[in-house]
């Protein structure tokens, strides 16, 4: 890696070297590092870049600096760098400032202060010992802001996954007896137990079919992926694979305990990890509900993956909106009964089901403490700009306006008093090149129960 001391863009040399090695440092929080990086320059050129790897290398001593040094002394041929300035993010240990003071460093530069461990200055300044030999000029607080901040969000990230992986210690299994004999749903279980981010939760997901079309079926609150049943045959029978996963705290997926584990970053995270999983691609997006909420800011992450969106009741939950009367009406009934007959609201909502098959939406929740998603979930839908979720799902509902290349069938339950046709005429003018709706004139707001003639028609587009 080469470059020349002058900056196109304005930035002084030390500042232009600096963000060198603030690229390593980031490459090197990527693949789960400490965000460090450093960079060795001998007369305006960079000679070595490197970024913190003791992980990934199974080795304490190759900290950014090291691996920087060790790159230049081997292409210069000389462990002696006398000549060189070396610029890294972080202030340096005491085991990287002994191998600089040993190379005979010219310089060195660094940006953010370590009040623990550094020794440029904070806890003691090794290169200004009197009783060493050698000592190397040292210059501090070079985008100190910058390389500070990188370094906060990479430990803020890894305590919130930390505590979110001891809170997933404590879930609940249901038992497998439950989901014996429902009607329609005979599909071959398949589970993930150790989906990245998501350790110690086991998910579920239903996977069907064989072809280079695959349709994802994402369910909403308070269902699972018993909802599609009515909806895999016809798809599998056309001759396209179907993958119909749990949301966690849903259906045969694992189910945390602790309300707050569950937000809208972290169902949407999994989704996203489950989808590079399972390498899905050629994907046709179907989604109703939660399922919309959460699936349709997938697609603008991962574009290469997505082929069709199969939109059934949902919304983009922008929080720049008044939520409906119905949502709200909704959201007050949820709350009033944290333990939810789940069953009951089904035989409500689609009175052709039998009573087996209302039945059957009771089986993931033996009891109340099995329900916190079911609980959690209305309370998460976007209700103000900065709410968690909703500046991703504006940036999404702006993607599928002006970047969607997709097909698209829009299938609308017209009895839905929630996200029925006034809310899905709205979503339709910021999907892309959507055609007019499919008008399901006795569906409700669980549209997949009258699935079989949805699929049939969309079929016909996607």
């Amino acid at each position: 890696m080469a470059s020349t001391n002058g900056f196109s863009d304005g930035r002084s040399s030390r500042e232009g070297w600096m963000q060198v090695a603030l690229q390593a440092a980031r490459e090197a929080g990527e693949k789960g590092e400490v965000p460090v990086g450093a960079v060795v320059v001998l007369d305006g050129e960079v000679i070595a870049v490197g970024g913190n790897r003791p992980v990934a290398g199974h080795d304490p001593s190759a900290h950014a600096e090291m691996v920087a040094l060790r790159a230049a002394a081997g292409k210069l041929g000389n462990y002696r760098l006398s000549d060189c300035e070396l610029y890294v993010t972080l202030e340096p240990c005491a085991m990287c400032a002994g191998a600089m003071l040993h190379a005979r460093l010219k310089k060195v530069i660094f940006g953010a202060y370590d009040p623990k461990t550094g020794v440029a200055g904070s806890v003691l300044n090794l290169f200004d010992y009197a009783v060493l030999n050698h000592h190397t000029e040292v210059e501090g607080g070079v985008l100190q802001d910058e390389c500070g901040a990188l370094l906060k969000g990479f430990f803020a990230d890894r305590r919130k996954r930390e505590r979110e992986e001891s809170a997933m210690a404590d879930v609940l299994r249901t038992p497998e007896d439950r989901f014996a004999h429902l009607p329609g749903y005979a599909f071959k279980p398949h589970y993930i137990g150790d989906l990245k981010g998501y350790r110690g939760i086991r998910i579920h997901y239903l996977d069907e079919g064989k072809g280079a079309k695959v349709f994802l079926c994402l369910h909403g609150q308070p269902s699972w992926s018993y909802l599609y049943r009515k909806m895999i045959p016809t798809l599998v029978a056309a001759g396209h694979r179907v993958v119909a996963p749990d949301l966690i705290g849903f259906g045969k997926s694992d189910k945390p305990v602790d309300d707050a584990l569950y937000t809208f970053d972290y169902h949407r995270t999994m989704l996203l990890n489950f989808i590079e999983r399972l390498d899905l691609t050629n994907i046709v997006l179907v989604v109703q509900d939660w399922g919309g909420l959460l699936g349709l800011t997938l697609p603008m992450a991962m574009p290469e993956r997505f082929a069709g969106l199969l939109i059934m009741n949902t919304a983009f939950a922008g929080g720049d909106l008044p939520l409906g009367q119905g949502f709200l009406d909704w959201r007050a009934f949820s709350n009033k009964n944290p333990d939810m007959a789940v069953g009951k609201l089904f035989a409500r909502s689609c009175p052709h089901l039998s009573p087996a098959e209302a039945a059957a939406y009771d089986a993931p929740f033996p009891g109340a403490a099995y329900k916190a998603g079911v609980r959690r979930f209305p309370n998460l839908v976007p209700d103000h700009p900065d709410a968690g979720g909703a500046a991703i799902s504006r940036r999404a509902r702006d993607w599928f306006r002006t970047e969607w290349n997709g097909k698209t069938f829009m299938a609308v339950g017209m009895k839905d008093p929630v996200l029925g046709p006034p809310v899905m005429a709205y979503v339709r003018t910021h999907i892309r090149n959507c055609p007019p709706p499919f008008e399901v004139a006795e569906g409700g707001h669980f549209l997949q129960e009258w699935g079989e003639e949805v699929v049939r028609e969309a079929l016909k587009v996607l």
